[in-house]
């Protein structure tokens, strides 16, 4: 049977979300389309060839399956929605807060494709108060390239260090001259190489602040394709931002400033004075720093094989045709439907609130 795919998506940063998902919705011979309901994602979207640019054109398409990068996804459009997610459980806030957001049931959903045991217990819980979806682990796309892991550890080369920032102004490391004034320091000498990225929604005069920085040992990186940055660099420095876990994937250590918490698989500093002996001691990859990282890796994402989109497409064809009488209906949810209604200018009784079988 040809299944009809659709990825929706917001912004920019939730292509390399679908694009492994793509590939092996081609691989497997379905068909596939892509959907965003900003600007921005449109914009990221404008290479491609299999894209919808119009949610009256979506709905029309009748896809059968439709993988969402997003919080929302719109219920007046067919297909069994499933949530892939845009990133980690993050763990930058208190952590009430922090596990509540990450795991809060907006009632769009028929399916969670967990991305670990972290992430799959949290949302099994959830599933036991609202019984209108399945949760099942499957790893996470976005970082199916990472893998196989490399080890680009060389001692005759001078070390690479990725530097990431979060968009939050009070959490990112982006917007302190004292930050930059370091990092200018360190790279007007010959002891490291530096590559930066920073989030799209960052302000551009930030942006092109640290880009003006350019040497011959910095570079900063205008993408949202971190993957390669990721496997040719020895370590990490960042903030809060949910980098850090994509990058932990490799087992290298990772450098965080002002980190809300003290996690013992980072080192965290505090004072711009303190930013190149943690550099020092990262890049000596300590043995009890690696065991912290490699437990944190295991609850976060334990799937190194690369084929969790496979998984993913799998398992939502699965559970499309699986009997689901032992689901729920999903809540009435109103407000939140007319907010979809109002964002996307489409104002419909139509609403797919039984769980989508084909």
């Amino acid at each position: 049977m040809n299944y009809k795919f659709l990825i929706y998506i917001s912004y920019s940063y939730a292509v390399p979300i679908g694009n492994p998902l793509e590939k092996e919705i081609k691989k497997q011979g379905y068909t596939i389309k892509w959907f965003s309901d900003l600007d921005d994602g449109k914009n990221a979207l404008s290479d491609k060839n299999d894209v919808i640019k119009h949610i009256k054109d979506v709905i029309n398409y009748q896809p059968d399956i439709v993988l969402t990068a997003t919080d929302n996804v719109p219920d007046f459009i067919s297909g069994l929605k499933v949530q892939v997610f845009h990133g980690f459980l993050t763990y930058k806030r208190p952590e009430k807060s922090n596990i509540e957001a990450h795991f809060r049931i907006r009632g769009f959903f028929d399916l969670y494709c967990t991305q670990g045991p972290s992430s799959t217990q949290g949302f099994l819980k959830q599933q036991k108060r609202h019984p209108h979806f399945e949760v099942l682990e499957t790893g996470w796309s976005k970082v199916d390239p990472l893998f196989p892991l490399q080890d680009i550890r060389k001692t005759e080369k001078k070390p690479i260090i990725l530097i990431a920032s979060t968009f939050t102004e009070r959490l990112s490391l982006a917007y302190r001259d004292d930050v930059f004034d370091k990092i200018k320091e360190l790279s007007l000498g010959n002891n490291f190489i530096f590559k930066m990225v920073l989030h799209p929604k960052i302000p551009k005069e930030i942006k092109e602040k640290w880009n003006r920085l350019d040497n011959d040992n910095f570079k900063f990186y205008n993408t949202t394709n971190l993957i390669p940055l990721f496997k040719e660099s020895d370590i990490l420095f960042a903030d809060t931002t949910s980098a850090i876990q994509e990058y932990l994937l490799q087992i290298k250590p990772v450098v965080t400033f002002n980190h809300t918490f003290n996690h013992n698989y980072l080192i965290n500093i505090n004072d711009v004075s303190q930013i190149e002996s943690a550099f020092v001691k990262a890049l000596k990859y300590p043995k009890a720093l690696i065991n912290e990282v490699e437990d944190f890796v295991n609850q976060l994402h334990p799937y190194f094989d690369g084929k969790s989109s496979e998984r993913i497409i799998n398992a939502s064809i699965f559970q499309l045709t699986r009997d689901k009488s032992y689901l729920k209906n999903k809540p009435l949810n109103l407000i939140r439907k007319l907010k979809m209604r109002k964002r996307l200018g489409h104002f419909t009784l139509k609403s797919y609130n039984k769980p989508y079988t084909k």
